[in-house]
């Protein structure tokens, strides 16, 4: 039972680092969307996706950056860089408390914040599919059963 128990808690702290760094690429994308504004960092974006990405084979990766920034520069982008920075800030500060390890309360919230977003990326779903957010919402709810299983380990000790 004490190897499953770490097997556990090596996957608690995997998902855990991958929400921090994710966390702090939503941070510093929300800052270069800031800095740059939509319709510059469109143009860059249109630079760098060159015909060269098509020919490696890529064309469906270059269509979605393409897509994205479109639809990025099609917007003033108030609503994104907020969200990039709040979003980023709250898993860095959560990650942050999850593994430093101290404080009983972080656990509850976490978990609440990681419910808040599966409910909001299912009803992102609902309204167009997207097998991103569905990896998303899936991977956030992995983390979900690995935070309160942490939670159950730690009222255990």
């Amino acid at each position: 039972m004490t190897s499953r128990n770490s097997l556990f808690h090596t996957a608690y702290l995997v998902t855990i680092l991958i929400k921090g760094l994710f966390g702090l690429l939503e941070f510093f994308g929300g800052a270069i969307i800031a800095i740059f504004g939509p319709q510059r960092l469109y143009g860059l974006v249109l630079r760098v996706i060159d015909p060269e990405l098509y020919v490696g084979g890529h064309i469906h990766t270059a269509q979605l950056v393409l897509q994205g920034a479109t639809a990025l520069a099609q917007t003033r982008g108030h609503f994104v860089i907020f969200y990039l920075f709040v979003h980023g800030a709250l898993k860095m500060t959560i990650t942050a408390v999850l593994l430093r390890g101290h404080g009983r309360w972080v656990f509850p919230v976490a978990s609440a914040i990681l419910l808040g977003f599966i409910a909001f990326f299912g009803f992102d779903l609902s309204k167009q599919w997207s097998i991103w957010v569905l990896g998303l919402a899936l991977f956030d709810t992995l983390t979900l059963a690995l935070v309160v299983n942490e939670r159950r380990t730690w009222k255990k000790a």
